[in-house]
């Protein structure tokens, strides 16, 4: 596992996949300055670990869901440590049951991969099929960090700058409180 040690501030200069450079090219048309961190392909919580220790911010998780018909896809943002249980997701969120969306639909609405996926890619949702959903507990932070379409660089922007992409690509987040599961004891384990 390769992490560059340094923090670099704005685009990188090294040829890049047309949908990383999409992202830079928003960020700075926005005028949003972030802090980049180089790595190699992020694949594990133990190596995203590494590459905050780098970034000096957590890496919230971004999971891709969809309905059982696959007609509604949502972009769930939330802590990174925190666990998921697409249970606790379905009912704040009016649906009977959610799974991951496939690959295949990554790509055709964020035009990203597994693994890559981050809220800076829905600049390519530009008829806006995917809703961004934000666990309250992670706009406590004052930093959100997410790759630009690829799990190779991370970025580091303020909160509000990332709201800000957000909106500005056309997408509206919808807040919900996510039950954290670690905070509930079952029957058993009150005895």
């Amino acid at each position: 596992m390769q992490i560059d040690p340094k923090q670099y501030t704005g685009r990188p200069t090294d040829e890049r996949i047309p949908a990383e450079l999409a992202v830079y090219d928003k960020l700075d048309e926005l005028g949003i300055s972030y802090v980049r961190v180089d790595h190699e392909h992020a694949d594990t919580i133990e190596f995203c670990h590494e590459v905050e220790k780098v970034l000096g911010s957590a890496i919230c998780k971004n999971l891709f869901l969809c309905n059982r018909r696959q007609t509604d896809f949502y972009l769930l943002m939330m802590p990174g440590d925190k666990p998921f249980k697409t249970k606790d997701l379905s009912p704040l969120l009016g649906c009977s049951r959610l799974s991951f969306a496939s690959p295949d639909h990554m790509r055709d609405y964020l035009n990203t991969v597994p693994g890559s996926v981050s809220a800076l890619e829905l600049l390519f949702d530009t008829e806006q099929k995917v809703r961004l959903v934000i666990d309250k507990a992670l706009l406590e932070d004052t930093y959100i960090s997410g790759h630009p379409a690829i799990s190779t660089s991370t970025l580091r922007l303020k909160r509000e700058d990332l709201l800000r992409f957000v909106e500005a690509v056309g997408h509206t987040p919808t807040v919900i409180d996510l039950p954290d599961p670690r905070n509930s004891l079952s029957f058993s384990e009150e005895l």
